[in-house]
């Protein structure tokens, strides 16, 4: 659970410094350079490791995923420097319900009236986070980050077909390396060179990044996922005080209970399928 909540603070903290570069240079530069980084900050390991650890057994699902996560990436970062960080949090709440779609759609697995409740549950909670944008020129920037949480679901699901031939550090090497492909040709049209001061950040976002996926990791190795869910509502937490103390923003009490309401439908499905997957095993 330490893991878990190391994790989540660490990408919120991640997550405020993009924001406050994608205000400073264009976003999608602002996403190359945040992969970029991450990928340098990686290449030490994957050379004292040796680079033929590194090779996929598929290349074409490699790229695949690359594909849909430049393509989320790109929704993301485009809303990121209009949105508040706990608003942000809120939406990025409904990935999981949309991973649990996605797999009845692809993998065939049946959609029981309790992933049902849990779905509706979460887009309620939706409805509460945006209500407030309806009548506001954010509603438009709200409705991209929306779109990006199942763009990003189903990346995590050809994750999920991947590791069937992969290791996790080799898809994550290789989604390093594939999204800062696809993520140049997307950057160079809006270039402009960054400040001394702006690379340091880019530095400082790589190793955040890093730690922060080898913290996620490590919380997967000693508990179930579903066990580390209710953590997650502490990544509210930590994005609403960083958006206070960095950007002066403050949390709207929809925001909060439409983020606690995604939040609850999210842990409940999960804990309920960790409950009668032995049984379904069995």
């Amino acid at each position: 659970m330490l893991w878990s909540a190391s994790a989540g603070l660490t990408f919120s903290i991640l997550n405020a410094v993009m924001r406050q570069m994608a205000t400073e240079l264009d976003p999608m530069q602002t996403q190359f350079l945040r992969y970029l980084f991450g990928l340098v900050a990686m290449l030490p390991i994957m050379l004292r490791s040796g680079l033929a650890r590194y090779r996929p057994n598929g290349m074409r699902g490699q790229v695949w995923r690359g594909v849909v996560h430049t393509l989320g990436l790109v929704l993301w970062f485009t809303a990121l420097p209009h949105l508040s960080l706990a608003y942000m949090t809120a939406i990025g709440f409904t990935t999981p319900i949309f991973i649990m779609l996605g797999a009845a759609w692809f993998f065939g697995e049946r959609m029981v009236a309790a992933r049902w409740i849990a779905a509706l549950a979460g887009f309620g909670g939706v409805l509460i986070v945006v209500w407030p944008k309806l009548a506001t020129g954010e509603l438009l920037f709200a409705a991209i980050m929306l779109a990006s949480a199942p763009v990003f679901a189903g990346s995590f699901l050809i994750t999920k077909s991947l590791t069937r031939h992969d290791s996790p550090s080799v898809i994550v090497a290789w989604q390093a390396i594939m999204v800062t492909l696809f993520s140049l040709p997307i950057a160079l049209p809006f270039w402009q060179w960054p400040e001394p001061g702006q690379w340091a950040w880019f530095v400082l976002c790589g190793v955040l990044g890093s730690l922060g996926h080898y913290c996620l990791t490590r919380s997967f190795v000693h508990a179930d996922i579903s066990a580390t869910q209710p953590v997650r509502f502490l990544d509210l937490i930590w994005a609403a005080a960083l958006g206070f103390l960095v950007f002066g923003d403050v949390p709207v009490s929809t925001t909060l209970i439409g983020g606690c309401v995604i939040l609850a439908a999210t842990v409940w499905i999960a804990r309920r399928e960790a409950r009668r997957r032995p049984s379904a095993d069995a």
